[in-house]
């Protein structure tokens, strides 16, 4: 189901919760709201739509990829970026890391670690930040 998109920075600035399979139905609305929304997003996490859960979904190319609690274990080679955000107005300038390890669940609750590079980590990244309550 298609959700609105959260603008209030109060909600946003709270820090979400892990996720558990009981949340899986937050995946496939992250999906859908994503999908409706990728001419201006290409990632969205789960206090986007209101849900404070450590879920977020991200665009790459013509698939979506969910990752349920994902942890960054590693950073490297850190740069300085514009981002903007579907629930904000205007872009704001913030460090990002160009490769990134990244430990998570998959839709199906099955484990992985995997490496990003370029955009993609800077999706996550960005994205993960909105589970801490950071706003860029």
């Amino acid at each position: 189901m298609i959700r609105e998109v959260v603008k209030d920075i109060l909600f946003l600035e709270q820090k979400s919760e892990p996720a558990n399979k009981e949340d899986a139905g937050v995946i496939n609305d992250l999906i859908d709201t994503l999908r409706a929304n990728l001419e201006h997003c290409v990632g969205m996490a789960a206090n986007m739509i209101g849900v404070k859960k450590r879920i977020l979904v991200f665009s790459a190319g013509n698939i979506i990829v969910p990752m349920v609690n994902p942890v960054i274990l590693k950073k490297e080679n850190s740069y300085e970026t514009e981002e903007s955000c579907l629930s904000l107005i205007g872009s704001r300038k913030t460090t990002r890391y160009e490769t990134i390890e990244v430990e998570y669940l998959d839709k199906n609750f099955n484990k992985h670690k995997q490496v990003f590079t370029g955009f993609t980590a800077q999706i996550i990244q960005h994205e993960v930040d909105h589970f801490e309550g950071i706003i860029i």
